[in-house]
């Protein structure tokens, strides 16, 4: 076997006949990316391959600090293609990091270039790869039509107008596109940027907001204007879930308290968030819309870097904090009163994945396969033991066949590459275990499972089933 073959990570033959005759030819469904909706409504053709592949890319940021390239040639004033040799330079080093796969899976799809990157390979790569950039094909929207995208979501803020996402779908380039409704920063009310997001929340809904009543209103109002756009599911971004017991009065009083310039104690914090939250949950419940919780991000942990150049630059990690009580909270308070959506729950540390899937099944109730799910593996989690560890959680504890699988969670338009990765990893588990006699030799039911799992459970789940497909 070579290095990135066709037979790649598949280890049986069962395996590579459950990818090759059932996975591989499959459109892509991302249904959670951070992808600029700009990019794509202007059909962005991007200069060359550090402005597509670098830009913005925290993991490889990462590597190359650990590989000792000064931050010149990462976030700093580096020619275009200095950052890229530093970058080509340090590939060598991540051999049994997932970036290694990443990065030449990349290479070859969409570029079809097979070459090892190093520091002897990076000028002709760079090169090739910048020439085919200037192309039709390889625009925004010609490479996401190569690597067979037929939905996308992005992840927007309430306060967007959402000008490019109309620009998008006016264009109907064959691909739907569509917003995600993620409020974090209507919940950070102890973050000095507070009340200057009030304002730009105020100006995309057309009213003020001079209570927590109108805070409520205005969210609301945003989020009939995402639903009027195709939208159909939330984000957070939290360390944890707030779920603390709460009165509105006293929450209206906080928020009064806030505009009025007022500090605020932490249990006050604790009680908007909790509160404002399970509002947004029940208008997400409303519209049928699917709750996604990215949970467990300890992050800008490096203040000298913060200072220096920023927050969300690679100085995130894996947090410890308390998950299973007030997550159970949070759902049981919904559930109660017949107010939960369908939700998603990403877990960041794989010490609590049991915790994940065990709290999933808590609040399944048979009125939707899958109802409650414990999410792909996420961000540090996104490899192959990642996956693997993943998957075989959601195995012992819950139904894999009902797992809505995959999604990029990227800002780079070639990461479109990870859905095959997580399609060959997930069928060489299932082929292992065939082989192992753990399960039978059953290959049309657990066809049909890989395929669900790859494609058809996002496109039910997530109500895609009127998109049409882009090959």
């Amino acid at each position: 076997m070579q290095f990135l073959d066709e037979n790649f990570l598949l280890q049986t033959e069962t395996a590579k006949r459950l990818y090759h005759d059932f996975a591989r030819e499959l459109p892509i469904i991302d249904y959670h990316c951070h992808l600029p909706p700009e990019d794509i409504a202007n059909d962005r053709q991007f200069e060359n391959l550090t402005k597509i592949w670098l830009d913005g890319d925290h993991y490889k940021w990462r590597a190359m600090r650990a590989n000792g390239v000064s931050e010149k040639y990462i976030t700093g004033d580096g020619s275009d293609f200095d950052k890229f040799q530093k970058w080509a330079e340090t590939v060598p080093y991540t051999m049994r990091n997932p970036l290694y796969h990443w990065t030449h899976m990349e290479l070859k799809n969409p570029f079809g270039i097979a070459t090892l990157l190093s520091k002897q390979s990076a000028r002709e790569i760079y090169d090739r790869c910048t020439d085919m950039l200037q192309t039709p094909e390889f625009s925004v929207r010609g490479i996401l039509k190569k690597m067979k995208v037929e939905v996308i979501c992005t992840t927007d803020d309430p306060a967007d107008n959402l000008k490019h996402h109309k620009k998008i779908q006016a264009d109907d380039f064959g691909i739907s596109v569509y917003p995600t409704f993620r409020a974090d920063k209507a919940l950070a009310v102890d973050t000095p940027q507070f009340l200057d997001y009030l304002k730009k929340l105020e100006a995309a809904a057309g009213m003020s907001i001079e209570n927590f009543q109108q805070l409520l209103d205005a969210l609301q109002k945003q989020h009939d204007y995402f639903a009027a756009l195709g939208c159909r599911l939330s984000d957070h971004g939290l360390e944890t879930i707030y779920a603390e017991n709460f009165k509105e009065a006293d929450v209206a009083a906080t928020f009064a308290k806030v505009l009025g310039g007022k500090a605020i104690a932490t249990d006050e914090v604790l009680h908007y968030k909790s509160c404002l939250l399970v509002h947004l949950a029940i208008m997400d419940h409303a519209k049928g819309w699917t709750q996604q919780f990215h949970l467990g991000a300890q992050r800008n942990n490096n203040s000298r870097m913060l200072r220096e150049i920023g927050p969300d630059s690679g100085f995130d990690s894996m947090g410890e904090f308390e998950v299973a009580k007030p997550l159970a909270r949070f759902l049981d308070s919904l559930d109660d009163k017949n107010k939960l959506a369908k939700t998603i729950l990403y877990n960041m540390n794989p010490s609590q994945n049991e915790v994940f899937a065990t709290m999933a099944g808590n609040f399944n109730d048979g009125t939707v396969p899958g109802k409650v799910q414990f999410g792909s593996a996420w961000w540090f989690l996104d490899q192959k033991d990642g996956m693997e560890k993943q998957i075989n959680t959601l195995s012992n504890l819950g139904l894999l066949s009902r797992f809505v699988g995959m999604l990029t969670d990227s800002r780079s338009f070639l990461s479109y590459p990870r859905h095959e990765y997580f399609r060959r990893i997930l069928c060489n588990l299932l082929g292992n275990d065939v082989e192992n006699g753990e399960l039978p030799q059953d290959i049309a039911w657990l066809g049909q499972m890989v395929a669900n799992i790859s494609y058809y459970n996002a496109k039910s789940y997530f109500n895609f089933n009127g998109d049409t497909k882009s090959i």
